[in-house]
């Protein structure tokens, strides 16, 4: 794959960059350069209505279909926006999963209607999506999922425990894996159903993170409700829809996401040199080895980009070889984290601010932490979301190299 941009790649770069210019003003002029990993230095609120202003430019349906409210802009076009909103330092993203991981799976697995349905509001930034994959019993183990629902008339009845659900208390829909054959186990008799989140049987409890901030929840069901159709995929077929959801995740982002974590890599050699740690042994080795693989990431990530390319061309849903790259950024930015606060030292140490008594219940009110202290804490996280390393090992060994089980 070409990475070299063309005549109409650059005016679409310029667009972009235009239109930050223009609404990055007022509530939004104050989030340059905020956010990123945890974001819980901003308010959700304002994310939000972030991601509203975008939805209003266009931009949060690059890839979709212009009849569903899309842009339908090519894979370069995609990595050419995340880049140009990276250079120009807009804010740190929240995790929009309608428009992440809904979207482009209602698109692959989804019914006509359901694609009506739910995919124009997203795009509009009008219905915002959790995820219900995660339980006390399964987490990366997802096949453990006990969470059950059982088909009653016209109606499925929910009944079980999510957690780690992120943003539950600000969104309005969420996809939730549940045991919908009664006595089945493992990977047979899940199904992937669409559950509205603002009804008597759903009660969300927010959890205290580390950094103070509560984008992770618990969520209950208690006979909570949703409509027959809203299965995704055919019932009891539902594993094969959620690894398609994970594997949405790993797309035409990446390499903006690989250009901030070179922003604050740049940033931590900036301390680095000033402080004189720098020219420390083994702070100095640590800091070429994470350049080193900074540049590996980037590259593995063109690699990745080049395969989902051939997809695209080849209307095919992403493979287990996506993997690689979740396992290697989570790893290096955990590092980066633990890095930066041996640069740091004693200082790291330090709150910006007075401490708080954490966040009043239902909303976020971090600890006074500077970035890197952030990063430090919150990449804690980074190689258990999202199906943890371990798994990630496993589905690169036994799913693209072909390795027994």
């Amino acid at each position: 794959m070409d990475f070299s941009l063309t005549p109409q790649e650059e005016t679409f770069a310029e667009e972009v960059r235009t239109w930050l210019q223009e609404h990055l003003v007022g509530d939004f002029a104050a989030l340059r350069g905020r956010g990123g990993t945890g974001q819980e230095d901003i308010p959700p609120e304002l994310l939000i209505a972030w991601e509203k202003e975008l939805a209003k430019g266009g931009w949060l349906g690059l890839d979709y279909p212009k009849q569903l409210g899309g842009r339908e802009a090519t894979l370069m076009e995609q990595v050419v926006f995340y880049m140009t909103y990276v250079e120009a330092k807009a804010p740190g993203r929240m995790p929009n999963m309608g428009v992440t991981l809904l979207g482009p799976t209602l698109l692959a697995f989804g019914t006509e209607a359901q694609k009506q349905r739910f995919i124009p509001p997203i795009l509009a930034g009008e219905e915002f999506w959790c995820q219900g994959y995660s339980e006390p019993n399964a987490g990366s183990d997802l096949a453990n999922v006990a969470t059950k629902a059982e088909l009653r008339d016209d109606r499925w009845v929910i009944n079980g425990q999510k957690v780690w659900t992120s943003l539950a208390q600000f969104s309005d829909w969420c996809f939730v894996v549940c045991r919908t054959e009664a006595g089945s186990e493992r990977h047979r008799g899940l199904s992937y159903l669409l559950v509205p989140m603002r009804q008597p049987g759903i009660e969300i409890r927010p959890i205290i993170q580390i950094t103070g901030g509560t984008e992770f929840n618990e969520v209950f069901f208690s006979d909570a409700e949703t409509q027959a159709d809203l299965v995704v995929g055919a019932p009891g077929k539902g594993w094969a829809v959620a690894m398609g959801t994970l594997a949405f995740e790993r797309g035409a982002s990446t390499l903006g996401q690989q250009l901030s974590f070179q922003q604050e890599f740049d940033d931590l050699l900036a301390l680095a040199q000033a402080n004189g740690t720098s020219q420390r042994h083994p702070l100095r080795d640590q800091l070429v080895r994470s350049y080193l693989e900074l540049e590996i990431m980037r590259f593995n990530n063109l690699r990745m980009l080049s395969t989902a390319q051939a997809m695209t061309d080849e209307a095919a849903t992403p493979g287990p070889e996506m993997s690689i790259g979740k396992l290697y950024w989570s790893h290096w930015h955990r590092c980066l984290g633990e890095l930066a606060m041996h640069v740091e030292g004693t200082a790291g140490l330090v709150a910006e601010g007075p401490a708080t008594d954490g966040p009043a219940e239902g909303a976020a009110q971090p600890y006074p932490l500077t970035n890197r202290q952030r990063t430090f804490l919150y990449s804690r996280a980074h190689t258990i979301y999202a199906g943890s390393s371990e798994i990630q090992k496993n589905i690169i060994a036994e799913r693209v190299l072909g390795l027994p089980r």
